[in-house]
């Protein structure tokens, strides 16, 4: 017996994807790819307010112990004009034997300057009493911390227009609190010291 060999014949126009097919798969990829690109700018915009609100409040605690725990004042001034804040102390100079400021820069603190789009969109310092309250108190704009843990009340909301973060600083506890959304809606109030935790 002969085998006998089978011949399909293949049609041409069977093989093989058209260049309207084609061009539909590219159009669907680009849109999926554009949509889950605007998605990604938009989370990365948040996440930058996010970070640059996280910063202050962690230069406020650090403000606040290192304040206690040196026994000198310690502030963060807001530098509007740049976008940024710093931590800044008074030195004994021992040569000159005076006091001089400087600006803190260690391990744990150090200036800091946000990007473009990010800034200080509201700011609300009292002074650090209305008696003394001096024409430096009120042009500097510095959160000020105290030797005994106390601090300037301070509401501080940073954001880029659409995300907004308010950080706030309570005067009888000098403690920091980072809220999502506009100063606004923060309520600051009175804290009572003798109520329990």
């Amino acid at each position: 017996m002969q085998r006998q060999k089978s011949k399909v014949k293949v049609n041409a126009k069977e093989c093989g994807f058209t260049l309207v097919e084609v061009l539909v798969v590219v159009v669907i990829i680009g849109l999926l790819g554009g949509l889950g690109g605007g998605i990604y700018i938009g989370t990365y915009k948040k996440l930058l307010v996010e970070k640059a609100a996280r910063d202050f409040f962690l230069t406020a605690k650090y403000a606040r112990i290192m304040a206690i725990e040196k026994q000198r004042q310690y502030k963060i001034v807001l530098d509007t004009a740049n976008n940024g804040f710093h931590l800044v102390t008074t030195q004994l100079d021992e040569e000159g034997g005076q006091t001089e400021q400087m600006i803190v820069r260690d391990s744990f603190c150090k200036p800091v300057a946000f990007d473009d789009e990010i800034s200080f969109e509201d700011i609300k310092i009292a002074p650090i009493s209305i008696v003394t309250a001096t024409e430096e108190d009120e042009d500097e704009q510095s959160v000020v911390f105290s030797a005994n843990g106390t601090a300037r009340t301070a509401v501080i909301q940073i954001g880029n227009g659409k995300t907004h973060y308010t950080i706030t600083i309570s005067a009888a506890t000098g403690k920091a609190k980072v809220n999502d959304g506009i100063a606004e809606d923060v309520d600051v109030g009175v804290i009572d010291l003798d109520a329990e935790s």
